[in-house]
């Protein structure tokens, strides 16, 4: 049961939902007095006497002039987002009318919301931790089903738990450590040695894959760059626009057609691919497509997926010299195209090409086979179903795993409490960042300055 007190503060209101022209606009009001204040300039049931989260239909008016008929949700503390009183007004969705409401409440004494306002009083009263806080801003930008799912996962706890396990478990035997120093005169040891050794072990081993999810992570929330490399004229831009469905690249006959880095995303059963389609890469005079093929060969280094497409032995060879020079991490996938023109190609590379995809970027013959290994490629990236997206979150995952590998260097060492009472301190402050269990008012005003008004 969360027993964290709640501070009804003055009251603030915003705009929820986006701004523009619409059928409906939600004007979202919280604070101490949120309640009063909106009832005092609306005609139709007595909002103060009304039970929590009922809707009632009325006017909003300015004096005597009715402003809109809307409707109005009441939530009374705590049960609401914030844990405040809070009020939800649905009207419609005219620029002027939701201006000429905002104008009524700032009269009345409420002030318009700061960016991720009402998120940080759902925080700071206890609502969630900021995990699950930062887990609303990515909710909320979700723009593919993995994306969603992972945010919502955290939304729901799921990373905090782990967390949290984490840190009980350490607490318990920093405390028993701070014990052993406040009778350290008498030589006793109340946390075993041992025991603690293979708390962090385990302890790293659950952190070790939260730490290695980061990259699955961010390229779920960001979308996978996936760049298609290749000789000039072997198809590369007939190949973005076969997997976007629409004539995103200029596709010519005459090499070099493609002289900058041309970018689009699609969804692929659920997750966000960033496709780069590049310059033809050759050895060429032409000053522009001479930057343009550096701006490849940067796209290929930035990509965590390479396409490498050819319509030749000759072009494959050049490719596999190409891929060679990358790091092994990359993952690459080899795939020859226009086998509608030269079917008996595949069947002649058979021997050196068990790694290689046949399609035709023109008939989009075999296209599925390469999307389906697309997907496969960053699915097998996952470690589990807790992944770490956020920036903030893997840095300090790292730092705790930083201390707890110095716990056990110290514990190899033989040193005394003090030293490893330091580094358990560490590790614990690193976790507690995570959660907002340790939190400034700089790192609130960072996180939460990120957000849309209204959130």
């Amino acid at each position: 049961m969360n027993t964290v007190a709640i501070h009804q503060q003055e009251v603030i209101c915003a705009l929820a939902t986006p701004s523009g022209v619409g059928a409906i606009g939600v004007i979202r009001v919280s604070g101490l007095g949120a309640i009063a204040m909106v009832n005092s300039v609306f005609k139709g049931k007595n909002l103060e006497n009304v039970e929590s989260h009922t809707v009632h239909f009325g006017t909003i008016n300015a004096g005597d002039e009715i402003i809109d008929e809307v409707l109005v949700s009441v939530f009374k503390t705590p049960r609401s987002f914030t844990k405040e009183d809070s009020v939800e007004i649905s009207c419609h969705g005219s620029d002027y009318i939701i201006r000429q409401i905002l104008k009524v409440l700032i009269i009345q004494g409420a002030r318009i919301a700061k960016p991720g306002e009402f998120t940080q009083r759902a925080f700071m009263n206890g609502q969630f931790d900021l995990v699950q806080a930062e887990a609303v801003a990515d909710l909320i930008a979700a723009d593919s089903q993995a994306s969603h799912k992972t945010a919502l996962n955290q939304l729901r706890g799921g990373f905090s738990k782990k967390l949290a396990s984490l840190r009980s478990e350490l607490i318990h035997f920093a405390s028993l450590i701070e014990l052993e120093l406040d009778f350290g005169e008498e030589d006793v040891e109340f946390a075993q040695r041992e025991d603690l050794r293979r708390l962090i072990d385990a302890l790293l081993s659950t952190i070790e894959p939260l730490i290695s999810s980061f990259d699955f992570g961010n390229a779920i929330k960001e979308g996978v760059p996936v760049a298609i490399i290749g000789s000039p004229n072997v198809g590369k831009s007939t190949l973005l626009n076969a997997l976007l469905n629409e004539e995103k690249a200029i596709v010519t006959a005459i090499a070099g057609t493609t002289r900058d880095v041309i970018e689009d995303t699609i969804v692929l059963e659920g997750l966000k691919f960033r496709f780069i389609d590049t310059a033809g890469i050759r050895d060429t005079d032409d000053v522009v497509e001479s930057i343009g093929i550096e701006r490849s060969k940067a796209a290929m280094d930035k990509a965590d997926i390479v396409i490498f497409l050819f319509d030749s032995a000759e072009t494959l060879a050049d490719n596999r010299a190409l891929a060679a020079l990358l790091p092994a991490n990359k993952e690459v996938v080899f795939v020859l195209n226009k086998t509608d023109i030269n079917p008996s190609l595949a069947s002649e590379l058979a021997g050196d090409a068990s790694d290689i995809i046949p399609i035709s970027a023109h008939t989009q013959q075999n296209l599925p086979a390469l999307t389906q290994k697309l997907v496969s490629l960053v699915h097998g990236q996952a470690a589990g179903d807790t992944v770490v997206t956020n920036l903030r979150h893997y840095e300090h995952l790292l730092k705790t795993s930083d201390s707890l590998t110095d716990v056990l260097n110290g514990l190899s060492l033989g040193v005394t409490g003090d030293f490893l009472a330091q580094d358990i301190r560490l590790a614990l402050h690193h976790l507690g960042e995570i959660t907002g269990t340790i939190v400034t008012d700089d790192l609130l005003d960072n996180i939460f300055s990120k957000f849309c008004i209204g959130k």
